[in-house]
């Protein structure tokens, strides 16, 4: 027996009770075809040991998986590959970014007004994929000094296994043009694409004070969300990122006080930040236990989590700069463009939970929009999690970064804050 329902039984079996941890059940959308996932797509928490929600397990996979050598495989090929494009069965990949622009203008790939033709980043190994936080406490256990260089110079071959394909960007304040009565600044857009656009004149005077942004900024945005969709009974905004490659105060991050720090990088890789298991799994550990929750402390037992999620809700990401973006641009990609196309999960390993986001490789009917000189009062929301499975509606987008080759040399790098939210219907 093979598949989710006998890695289950595998995962309890001799247990004589049932799991402790909360399994969610394995929801793919209508008419996708199943992710390249480790335990045919079963999180995790089924291998729950004592109450570490698979950590262990999860380790022990990533480990397993290093020594299989398949991801080696991928990083030899592409080192070993002629100078050049290289050809993949998903198109023509460059290894670095000028490359594929002198491609581009070589083969005059235009975009329509307002947009562009750039190279984004996509992975080329369709592999599942592990990642050990900064935090884990594997990093200072000296007996495990060797698993520990095995797994960061595996988390540096992740990167490596990745190539700049040509896309065309569209401007999303022209989406009308493209979706005839479609508006942009409308729940019907978020469920038809999975991305759109809200308005906020935030009264938070100061994002890198992470009190300030949870007491002013947090509540700004779960209002925001619920004028947003109707329908919706409650927003719960629950952490947060800042972005600023320029920044020179202290950057460091203290989870302990809710203190995210400040980002140096962008996203340079195509990635969603949920995926069929971490959206419910996620949602149902803020209500029940405010696992690493910045926000309103949630109180619901584990039977009130569970009538919750009975009903619809979604995962949504919001943008919101601090002064009109210059460069590094968000890009986000509409739902429609890649329904079909099976995700590939990137396991986050921490000490009390196994996170599961996602990657895509390429597609050259993806359909990217950005949105140019973002102003401090437009807000770009992506949806990263829809509960409805029925294909009916989008389940997620995905997103990355850009350069923006029309900013001047000297435009400021983009400064902007996201929350990360859930809204319940």
């Amino acid at each position: 027996m093979t598949g989710p329902n006998a890695i289950v039984e595998q995962a309890t079996a001799g247990a004589g009770t049932e799991p402790s941890a909360y399994v969610p059940t394995f929801q793919l959308t209508a008419g996708q075809p199943p992710p390249s996932a480790a335990n045919g797509g079963l999180s995790y928490m089924s291998f729950d040991r004592g109450g570490d929600a698979g950590t262990a397990a999860a380790l022990d996979a990533a480990l397993a998986q290093i020594a299989g050598g398949e991801g080696q495989a991928v990083s030899d090929m592409l080192d070993n590959a002629p100078a050049g494009p290289i050809e993949t069965k998903w198109g023509r990949g460059f290894r670095t970014y000028s490359e594929c622009m002198d491609y581009i203008r070589a083969n005059n790939i235009e975009a329509p007004a307002g947009g562009l033709a750039l190279p984004l980043r996509y992975t080329v190994c369709e592999q599942p994929s592990y990642s050990v936080v900064s935090s884990n406490a594997l990093w200072r256990d000296p007996a495990r000094a060797a698993e520990a260089e095995a797994l960061r110079k595996e988390e540096r071959d992740i990167g490596r296994r990745c190539l700049y394909f040509p896309q065309i960007l569209r401007d999303a304040r022209r989406m009308q043009e493209y979706y005839p009565g479609l508006s942009p600044s409308s729940p019907e857009c978020m469920d038809k694409l999975g991305v759109a656009l809200a308005h906020c004149e935030s009264k938070c005077r100061n994002f890198y004070d992470a009190a300030e942004v949870e007491r002013v900024f947090y509540p700004e945005i779960e209002e925001l969300l619920l004028a947003f969709f109707p329908g919706a009974t409650d927003a719960l905004v629950y952490n947060h990122d800042v972005f600023n490659k320029d920044y020179q105060g202290d950057r460091t991050e203290d989870q302990d006080n809710k203190d995210p720090g400040v980002n140096r990088g962008y996203a340079n890789l195509v990635h969603n930040d949920l995926n069929d298991n971490s959206g419910r799994v996620r949602c149902r550990e803020l209500l029940t236990k405010n696992l690493r929750n910045f926000g309103r402390t949630q109180h619901y037992t584990e039977q009130e989590a569970d009538a919750k999620l009975s009903r619809r809700f979604m995962s949504i990401n919001l943008a919101k700069p601090m002064e009109t973006v210059g460069q590094n641009p968000f890009v986000l990609c509409a739902w429609p463009s890649f329904a079909d196309q099976p995700y590939i999960t990137n396991y986050r390993i921490y000490d009390d939970r196994v996170g599961e986001t996602t990657r895509f490789t390429y597609r050259p009917e993806h359909e990217w929009y950005w949105l140019p000189q973002q102003k401090s009062t437009e807000v770009s929301m992506l949806k990263c999690y829809d509960s409805i499975t029925d294909g009916s509606v989008s389940r997620w987008s995905f997103h990355t970064a850009c350069v923006d080759p029309t900013a001047p040399d000297d435009a400021p790098c983009r400064k902007n804050v996201v929350v990360r939210s859930y809204v319940f219907f």
